[in-house]
C-alpha cells in the first residue's frame, strides 16, 4: 500500500494551520509527495466548511484536583457541525468547567451565534450544541467497515485559526480500531485539548470521528487528558454519533448501558467470567441471571474472557437490548432481550460483624474480635468460636476453607439474608447450630486494641481445601472448587517458602530503592521482626508537596516504626519526580512497585491501603479507584474527593479513613466528598482535628492502625 512506502518519508505531526510545507526529500518520488500533499489539502478543504470554533465564558477555572488537577484554557476549542439546522457536536471536555455563555463562530457567518447545551452523550463524552441557523455544511461520514488500520487519519481544529484559513491539522495513521471497550478509533496523529470536539479525517476528506479525550479507566469529561501529547488520541465514529442523533436532538441525555453484575475475578484476559453478585433491581437480576452464573455467549458472541464482555457492553445504551447466555451448573440457559438500566442501586456488602483469625490452613474460620451491637453477637458468637460451615437458612450448610472463601461466599450475598452456621466452641466436643441475619457492612473502628493473638503464623502452610458438599450455598452458585484460588488469598508466586535453611531471608530495615529502568525511587521499610509466615498489612504512604526528601520519609516513618512491628505492617513510600507533587502519570509507577512488594513478601491482600497528606491524599483517592484490585482502603488527611466516585463492588470492598483539620478551608469540600461516599455505600470514617494538622495525633494514628487491622471484617 501507498502509505507503508510513504511513512518514513514524513513526520508525522505535519502542521497544515497555514498549508502543508515542503517535506524533506526521501526516498519517495517528488511526484507521489505532491499528490499526497495535495489529497490532504483537498480532504482538509472539503470538511472546513463544517469545522466551527467554540468560545465560552464564566465556569471553574480548574478542573479536577489533586494528581488530576489541571486548569482549563482561556483560548477557543473546536466543533463539528452535524446537521444543517444549526446542531453542533463536540467534546464533553470543553464544557467541564460549566460556563455561563457558549458562542460558536461558523465559517461565511459575521457574527457569532449563542449556543445552548441540548444534551450530552455521558458514555461517548460528547455534547450537542444548537445555535440558530440554516444550511449549514454537514460533512460525509466515513463507513466504519471500511476503517483499517494504518491509513492516513488528520486531526483537525480550529482553536487558533481564524475562520478565513483552513484548519489545524496534525496528520497521522489509526494505530488501532475498537478501543475504549469497543466505542473508539485510537490515531497517532497528534490530539490535545485544542481540538477536542474536532474532526478526524481521511484522505477522502470523509470524518472518521469526533476527537474526545478517553480513557479505560475512567468515564468523566476529562478522563484521558493526562495522555494529551503521548501519540495517542482518541475519536468517537461519527456513524455512531448519527445513528444517535435523533435521541440527542430530543435532549435525551444518553448513559451507558448497565447490565448489572459484578464479576469474581479482575483479571479481564484469562478468568472465565463467574458473576460473584447481581445487583438489585438491575437488568441481570430482572432477567433471572445469578451469582455463580458464568457467561459462555453475550449477543450471540461466544465469550471466554471477561474483556470480551466490556468490549460487547461498552457500545450499549440505557435501553439497549442484549442476549445473554450462562453456563449454571451443568445448564446452559440463554436470557433473550435483556434490556440495559442506565443507574444501578448502590452495592452494599453484607456483614455479620466478625474478625477472624488470619493465617490459618484449617477449614472454616476461628473468630477473633466479634463487634459490639452487631448480628453476630445478638446470635451469640463469641472470640475463640470456629465457623466450621455455612448455608442459607432451609439449605444444607457447606464447610469452606478459610476467611477468604467465607468473605468471596458473604460478597455474594444481600443484607437480610438469614444463614444458618455450625461452629465449634472453644473446649467444646460437639458443634452448635446457629442463625444470623446478615447486616449491612459496618464503618465501626474498634474502640480499644484488638485482642491476639492475631494470626496462627501459617500463612505459608498449605490450604486445606473443603469438599463440595450438597447444594450451592447461594442459588446458582457453583460453590468451591478445589484447588480455585480465591479472592484475598496471597497469590502463588506470593506464598513461595523460604529454603530450609534459610540462606535467603527477606530483607528488613529501612530499604532505599530504585525501579528497575531506574527512573523511579521509593523507600520500604519492612519491620526487623518480619516473619514470612504472617501475612502483613502494606500501606502505601503518598508524600504531600514539598516532602519528598529523605528527611521528610524518616520523619514519617519514625512515627510508625513501633507500630509496624507490633501490627504487622510494611510501608511503601514511593517518590514523586517533582517537588510540586504527584501526577496521574505516576499512578502506574506507585501500582507497579506495590506489586513488587506484593511478590517478595507476605503481604495480606485484604489490608493494603493507600495513606498520604495533601496532594498526597488526592493521590490515595485517585489509586483507590484506579487500582482496585490492588488497594482496599483509603486515608487521605486534609484531600478532597476530586471527581464523582466510581460505584462500590462486590469483589473488591474499599473502605475510607478521612481526616480533616477543623480549620482547613478545605474541610467544606472534604465532607461533601464523605457525603458522597456514603451514598455509594462505601464505609467511611470521618475525623476532624483541632486546627490544620500536617499529621495525625497519637490517638487518632492509634485509630487507623485498628481501622487497618480490622478491614478484614466480615
Amino acid at each position: 500500500m501507498v502509505w507503508r512506502a510513504l511513512r518514513p518519508a514524513f513526520a508525522l505531526w505535519i502542521w497544515l494551520a497555514i498549508g502543508l510545507a515542503p517535506l524533506a526529500a526521501q526516498p519517495a518520488t517528488e511526484d507521489t509527495e505532491d499528490l499526497l500533499q495535495k489529497a490532504m489539502k483537498a480532504a482538509v478543504a472539503r470538511v472546513a466548511p463544517s469545522v466551527v470554533q467554540i468560545e465560552t465564558s464564566g465556569g471553574s477555572d480548574i478542573l479536577g484536583s489533586g494528581p488530576g488537577m489541571f486548569r482549563k484554557g482561556a483560548g477557543p476549542t473546536t466543533g463539528l457541525v452535524v446537521a444543517a439546522d444549526g446542531y453542533v457536536i463536540s467534546s464533553a471536555f470543553n464544557f467541564a468547567n460549566k460556563p455561563s455563555a457558549i458562542f460558536i463562530a461558523v465559517p461565511g457567518h459575521k457574527e457569532r451565534h449563542v449556543a445552548k447545551v441540548v444534551s450530552t452523550d455521558n458514555t461517548r463524552m460528547l455534547t450537542l450544541l444548537k445555535i440558530d441557523a440554516k444550511g449549514l455544511p454537514v460533512p460525509v461520514a466515513a463507513p466504519k467497515k471500511e476503517f483499517r488500520v494504518g491509513q492516513w487519519s488528520m486531526a483537525l481544529g480550529r482553536a487558533w485559526a481564524g475562520l478565513d484559513t483552513p484548519p489545524s491539522v496534525t496528520a497521522g495513521i489509526v494505530s488501532a480500531l475498537g478501543r475504549i471497550w469497543g466505542k473508539a478509533i485510537q490515531t497517532d496523529a497528534k490530539v490535545s485539548p485544542l481540538n477536542y470536539g474536532g474532526p478526524l479525517v481521511d484522505l477522502q476528506g470523509r470524518v472518521m470521528g469526533v476527537l474526545v479525550p478517553a480513557s479505560p479507566r475512567g468515564q468523566d469529561e476529562t478522563a484521558g487528558v493526562e495522555w494529551y501529547d503521548s501519540g495517542i488520541g482518541f475519536a468517537i465514529p461519527l456513524e455512531d454519533i448519527n445513528a444517535v442523533l435523533p435521541r440527542l436532538k430530543e435532549g435525551q441525555d444518553l448513559k451507558k448501558g448497565l447490565l448489572g453484575i459484578y464479576l469474581k475475578s479482575t483479571d479481564i484476559y484469562s478468568v472465565a467470567p463467574e458473576i460473584a453478585s447481581v445487583g438489585i433491581d438491575s437488568a441481570a437480576a430482572k432477567a433471572g441471571i445469578k451469582a455463580g452464573d458464568i457467561i459462555i455467549e453475550l449477543n450471540g458472541q461466544a465469550i471466554v474472557r471477561q474483556a470480551q464482555i466490556l468490549h460487547i457492553l461498552g457500545e450499549k445504551y440505557e435501553g439497549d437490548t442484549v442476549t445473554v447466555k450462562v453456563q449454571r451448573g451443568k445448564e446452559e440457559l440463554t436470557f433473550a432481550n435483556v434490556r440495559l438500566t442506565g443507574t444501578l442501586s448502590a452495592f452494599i456488602h453484607a456483614y455479620f460483624g466478625v474478625l477472624p483469625v488470619r493465617d490459618d490452613p484449617e477449614l472454616g474460620e476461628e473468630i477473633r474480635y466479634v463487634f459490639p451491637k452487631s448480628p453476630a453477637e445478638a446470635s451469640g458468637l463469641k472470640p475463640g468460636d470456629r465457623i466450621m460451615k455455612v448455608g442459607l437458612a432451609g439449605s444444607p450448610m457447606q464447610p469452606f476453607s478459610g476467611r477468604d472463601e467465607l468473605t468471596q461466599l458473604l460478597d455474594a450475598l444481600q443484607p437480610g439474608t438469614e444463614l444458618t452456621l455450625e461452629i465449634m466452641r472453644k473446649g467444646a466436643k460437639k458443634p452448635e447450630t446457629v442463625k444470623v441475619r446478615l447486616g449491612v457492612m459496618s464503618d465501626e473502628v474498634p474502640e480499644d486494641s484488638l485482642p491476639e493473638p492475631a494470626t496462627l503464623k501459617k500463612a505459608l502452610a498449605p490450604r486445606k481445601v473443603a469438599p463440595r458438599q450438597g447444594p450451592p450455598i447461594q442459588p446458582g452458585q457453583p460453590g468451591p472448587r478445589p484447588g480455585r484460588p480465591q479472592p484475598g488469598a496471597p497469590r502463588a508466586e506470593e506464598k513461595k517458602e523460604q529454603p530450609k535453611d534459610e540462606k535467603k531471608k527477606a530483607a528488613t530495615g529501612l530499604l532505599k530503592r530504585m525501579t528497575p529502568a531506574r527512573d523511579h525511587e521509593y523507600w520500604l521499610f519492612v519491620p526487623e521482626d518480619y516473619d514470612p509466615n504472617i501475612a502483613h498489612a502494606l500501606l502505601i504512604w503518598l508524600h504531600p508537596a514539598g516532602k519528598n526528601k529523605d528527611k521528610d520519609t524518616e520523619a514519617v516513618l519514625a512515627a510508625w516504626e513501633d507500630l509496624c512491628s507490633e501490627n504487622h505492617v510494611i510501608i511503601l513510600c514511593p517518590r514523586a519526580e517533582s517537588n510540586a507533587g504527584w501526577l496521574g502519570s505516576e499512578v502506574d509507577f506507585v501500582q507497579q512497585v506495590a506489586r513488587d512488594v506484593l511478590a517478595e513478601y507476605t503481604i495480606d491482600r485484604q489490608r493494603v491501603i493507600a495513606h498520604g497528606l495533601g496532594i498526597g491524599g488526592q493521590m490515595a483517592y485517585y489509586l483507590a479507584f484506579n487500582a482496585r484490585d490492588l488497594v482496599r482502603g483509603a486515608a487521605p488527611i486534609g484531600a478532597a474527593l476530586s471527581n464523582q466516585p466510581k460505584d462500590n463492588a462486590a469483589n473488591q470492598r474499599l473502605s475510607f479513613f478521612i481526616i480533616t483539620g477543623a480549620k482547613d478551608p478545605l474541610a467544606p469540600a472534604i465532607q461533601e466528598g464523605k457525603a458522597k461516599l456514603a451514598e455509594h455505600k462505601f464505609p467511611v470514617v470521618y475525623r476532624e482535628l483541632a486546627g490544620s494538622p500536617q499529621y495525625l495525633d497519637a490517638g487518632t494514628l492509634q485509630e487507623m492502625v485498628r481501622w487497618l487491622d480490622s478491614l478484614d471484617r466480615q
